[in-house]
């Protein structure tokens, strides 16, 4: 067993103060094991250099990890300071290659190793101190300020993972073998893979919220299916294989690949996998901290693309129906072979299968762990499934990381099932539920079907998120009462006042769904739209795509009215490219946000944790002159901004203080107020209920 293996505690138990000593384990255990991971860098350099292109340079996620906790535990109110501005910035978004990700290396200039890991232990003290003084009450529930912790654990239990894949991609000259990352050295000849007998049986997916361990959003609520019986390979795919598929002209037949795959293939200009070196005795395989002749017996690590176009070489080749496995056959295969669940094996103290670290930190041989005459149906590398992650009935978005899988629902990210060698806490349960792009690289490979199942589940191009809905209509719908579009209001007077004046860039914080963006591009040659929402961000983005946007609107009871927006009935078409979407944190803009001639937020000041930070932080980020254009009800709450925070709406010294009052003492300074006016808005609820509220604009000029 490697010294890295950290079991997950559960949510219940008889005493809090030895749970509290459990998670305090396993909070520490994990963040030093993320650390030990880095070692195996042998140069500082190393750290600034990007090893994929889509991704930043490897210090980003050696300080993103850190960054999350104090993001989120700031976010749930457990904290009321941040330790460091700057590096929190810097670290916090840009992880999955989304188009509103910024990887402009011109945009950042990154802490030296020392400065990050100074960081890191900052956070690592108030983590643990934490742990030693928040009231504990069990069972752990969504709610529980412990929920917000084990999600910093497991996030980084993510990135464990993703992380050593990155690492795979490093220039080989500049990595080290490290003792505590012990690689398999059994290699040899592939087994034959054959197709065996998976009898029909029901499937039933989800957990509810007494389930016994942390779960992400996208593992709870319910799906049920009956499957009809398949045939599955005995083995993952080997290493020997994928070669045949190679040295067959696979990657050179398009005949076998999808056009996505055929995009990406063109694109990358693809031999053989990302792992393989070509060299001219054969191939190699990099892996964490070695390069070694092709191991015939361990798991070809593919991406999905690559391995759908296998299933169809080798199924024209048997004249078989074959593919990748639906979400639901897997489960069903995971069922019939009567895989112990993670609580029963990690109880015992050793795991059944190259999982969770508890052997190698590599593969292994696919005849390795057998299960119930299968072999490798959790462990050693993760296998791709065809099914696009969607969400299960009932499923409800975690308040404190809401775009953890939202986002995902999109159709472009595939689930991935069973786990790696390096799959630890979450990602090591039976229950778990990751999907990534389908060209994107992890410890993954596959395990083919033969099977004519068509899977049943929801997929739906229109957006029913209520609150999702609500501000796509707010933005680009329509009210009964006939009051004015409020974001296309604001965006046409914040043009008003910047007749006669410089347009380059405009600023709109708090864009939501992206209206006054887009109605700012009529005036301005760029427009830079952020909002704390990825969900948000991800519609604005759709629409900058594609051009339309669909959502529904609840009518009444269950009945519903679909919606469609098309930039080009507003007039729209052209000003697409003038437009950028970033998710972002309004307390925390990154320093590359600057430069503007205006700065609009819409509706923000009061529902931002500390509006007096964001305030000041204004003038740096607007030229001389510059106008800044402020909307807000002032519909002050505790739930998004503690009283201390208020900057108007309560009493000092007996007097009364507005929020007007307290933007003239933070604005005062460097900016002069030009017009206050009146702006009411409508929010639709259903086809007969609505909130009407009339908001202030405040007008300032930069002096």
């Amino acid at each position: 067993m490697m010294k890295h293996v950290i079991k997950i505690p559960t949510l219940t138990g008889e005493s809090s103060e030895k749970k509290r000593q459990e998670i305090k384990a396993y909070f520490q255990g994990c963040y030093r094991r993320y650390e030990a991971l880095f070692n195996i860098i042998a140069e500082e350099k190393a750290y600034f250099q990007k090893a994929d292109p889509l991704r930043h340079p490897i210090i980003f996620y050696y300080g993103h990890t850190a960054t999350f906790f104090i993001n989120k535990l700031k976010l749930a109110k457990i904290i009321d300071e941040r330790i460091d501005l700057k590096l929190e910035s810097i670290f916090a978004v840009g992880v999955d290659e989304m188009s509103w990700d910024d990887l402009n290396e011109k945009h950042y200039e990154w802490p030296t190793l020392i400065e990050t890991q100074k960081y890191r232990d900052k956070v690592y003290d108030l983590v643990s101190g934490l742990i030693d003084t928040l009231p504990l009450e069990l069972p752990i529930t969504w709610e529980s300020p412990w929920w917000v912790i084990l999600m910093g654990i497991e996030h980084e239990n993510i990135h464990l993972e993703t992380s050593s894949v990155l690492l795979r991609q490093l220039p080989f000259e500049t990595i080290q073998e490290d003792p505590q990352w012990k690689e398999c050295t059994d290699y040899g000849e592939a087994p034959e893979n054959k197709l065996l007998d998976v009898n029909a049986g029901t499937v039933v997916l989800g957990k509810n919220k007494d389930a016994k361990l942390f779960g992400w959003d996208n593992e709870y609520g319910s799906h049920q299916a009956v499957i009809p019986a398949f045939k599955a390979a005995k083995y993952l795919t080997s290493n020997a294989e994928f070669l045949l598929f190679v040295k067959e002209g696979g990657y050179k037949n398009d005949a076998f690949w999808s056009n996505e795959g055929k995009a990406w293939k063109a694109f990358t200009k693809a031999k053989h996998p990302l792992f393989w070196r070509e060299g001219k005795e054969g191939y190699r395989l990099r892996t964490l901290s070695r390069e070694i002749d092709l191991p015939m017996n361990w798991p070809a690590e593919v991406n999905y693309l690559e391995a759908e176009a296998f299933c169809q070489w080798l199924g024209k080749k048997k004249g078989l129906t074959l593919t990748l496995p639906s979400e639901d056959e897997y489960m069903r295969l995971l069922s019939e072979t009567k895989v112990p669940s993670y609580l029963e094996w990690s109880q015992k103290g050793k795991a059944p299968a190259n999982i969770d670290l508890e052997y190698f930190a590599s593969s292994v041989p696919v005849d390795h762990y057998e299960h119930h005459g299968f072999y490798d149906i959790i462990g050693n590398v993760w296998q791709w499934s065809r099914t696009p992650i969607y969400p299960f009935e009932g499923f409800k978005v975690h308040p404190v990381y809401d775009d953890f899988t939202v986002p995902t629902f999109d159709g472009k990210h595939n689930l991935i099932k069973g786990g790696s060698w390096i799959s630890c806490g979450n990602l090591a349960t039976q229950k778990s539920r990751y999907a990534f792009r389908r060209h994107f690289y992890q410890h993954a490979g596959f395990r083919y079907v033969q099977s004519n199942y068509e899977e049943k589940i929801t997929t739906n191009s229109y957006t029913s998120d209520s609150v999702i809905s609500q501000y796509c209509h707010f933005g680009w719908g329509e009210n009964a009462l006939g009051v004015e579009n409020y974001p296309a209001k604001c965006a046409n007077i914040a043009l008003k006042y910047m007749k006669g004046k410089a347009k380059r860039k405009a600023f709109d914080i708090g864009c939501a769904v992206g209206r006054s963006s887009f109605e700012l591009a009529r005036g301005f040659e760029e427009v830079t739209g952020v909002d704390f929402s990825a969900r948000f961000i991800q519609e604005a983005q759709k629409l900058k795509e594609n051009g339309v946007l669909r959502y529904v609107m609840p009518i009444e009871g269950e009945l519903e009215d679909f919606h469609e927006v098309n930039l080009a009935a507003f007039g729209l078409e052209q000003e697409r490219e003038k437009v950028t979407f970033w998710q972002a944190d309004a307390c925390n803009l990154k320093p590359l946000f600057k430069d503007f001639d205006l700065i609009f937020a819409g509706n923000l000041l009061d529902r931002l944790y500390d509006p007096k930070k964001f305030l000041d932080s204004l003038a740096a980020r607007l030229n001389e002159g510059g106008i800044l254009v402020l909307t807000s009800p002032y519909t002050w709450q505790e739930e998004s901004t503690p009283r201390e925070k208020w900057i108007g709406g309560y009493k000092r010294d007996g007097e009364n203080v507005t929020t007007l009052q307290g933007l003239e003492e933070i604005l005062g300074k460097d900016f002069k107020l030009i017009d206050t006016l009146d702006i009411p808005f409508v929010i639709q609820e259903t086809a007969r209920k609505y909130q009407h509220s009339i908001a202030q604009m405040t007008v300032w000029k930069k002096q």
